[in-house]
């Protein structure tokens, strides 16, 4: 079986990684098309931060075939390097350093000219909102603004596939969300991110596919809105204008009807073809509801259902 799917970033068939006799990957295949946010899901030690180092060559998988930038990760090692960025759990920030010296690090150590370097270091600050801190000491960053220098870092040699290892563990709400809209601008310009995460909010609102990983194997992959319909206890919840028309459109739809209120919960599946089915039907019996709302599981209960388990807190080293 071939890896080289058309438009494929990243690509994997039967990966395969073991450590001793504990079996960590059993037969991964996946496929991640060029210019998406794609978010790797997972419960403690599934083995997210291990795939990451397998795709970025810092880990020589057992067994699979494996294209990164259509690359091959064992034989074109160097290949891949050239094409990728990783920002890892850990920040690679020298906190003796100021940022935009850290920059000029990471040009050097792209072999750039050492004039690119400094324009380039004045760019990504400037992109970062780090202007005003550039000749500080990252040591003396918060823990939003170093985040962010990490990634300015990354970009460096405008790498075409970013791998994000949980990049905003331990981040507060707002600089998190600033971290969210730089990665959309980074897509937006035709990056392709690999993301792992532990917060299902995070993936939710950043990724256009998910994939659930639980015991060495892909449980589930789909949109967010394809893994939410994969749980049951999703229902269109309407309100009817009096007691006579909910108990009509109770017998008509099924559900539970709650009179206090006025409310009838309609199990649906989410999607746009159940909820014109119950709009046709009570249009066709007369019935023009007061309000309505599409309730769908989120990835909390997806996660829980998939894998058994409540939301990850941290993820392990593998």
């Amino acid at each position: 079986m071939s890896t080289r799917a058309p438009g494929a970033a990243i690509s994997a068939v039967g990966l395969r990684k073991a450590f001793g006799d504990h079996l960590v990957l059993d037969g991964i295949d996946l496929t991640v098309p060029q210019g998406t946010i794609f978010s790797l899901l997972g419960p403690n030690g599934a083995g997210k931060t291990t795939i990451v180092q397998i795709l970025s060559t810092l880990l020589r998988a057992d067994g699979g075939e494996i294209r990164v930038g259509g690359h091959d990760v064992s034989a074109d090692p160097g290949a891949v390097r050239a094409t990728i960025g990783v920002t890892g759990q850990f920040s690679a920030v020298d906190e003796l350093l100021t940022g935009r010296e850290n920059l000029i690090l990471m040009g050097d150590l792209h072999h750039l000219p050492r004039p690119e370097s400094r324009r380039l270091a004045d760019e990504l600050l400037g992109r970062f909102d780090l202007l005003e801190s550039a000749d500080k000491t990252a040591a003396s960053y918060s823990g939003g603004m170093t985040r962010r220098l990490d990634l300015a870092m990354t970009l460096v040699g405008s790498p075409h596939i970013i791998f994000l290892d949980e990049p905003t563990v331990g981040l507060d709400p707002r600089s998190r969300r600033v971290v969210w809209e730089i990665v959309r601008g980074l897509a937006a310009d035709g990056v392709t991110i690999f993301l792992t995460t532990q917060y299902l909010e995070e993936a939710d609102a950043l990724a256009q596919r998910i994939a659930v990983l639980d015991h060495g194997h892909l449980v589930a992959e789909g949109t967010p809105d394809q893994l939410k319909r994969l749980v049951p206890g999703g229902h269109i919840r309407l309100t009817l204008p009096d007691r006579r028309t909910l108990d009509i459109a109770a017998d008509l739809l099924g559900g539970v009807a709650q009179a206090e209120d006025l409310t009838l919960a309609v199990p649906s599946d989410g999607a746009v073809k159940s909820l014109r089915s119950v709009l046709d039907r009570l249009d066709a019996a007369g019935i023009e509801p007061e309000g309505l709302v599409v309730h769908t599981p989120d990835l909390d209960d997806v996660f829980l259902t998939l894998t058994g388990q409540s939301v990850p807190e941290k993820e392990s080293s593998r």
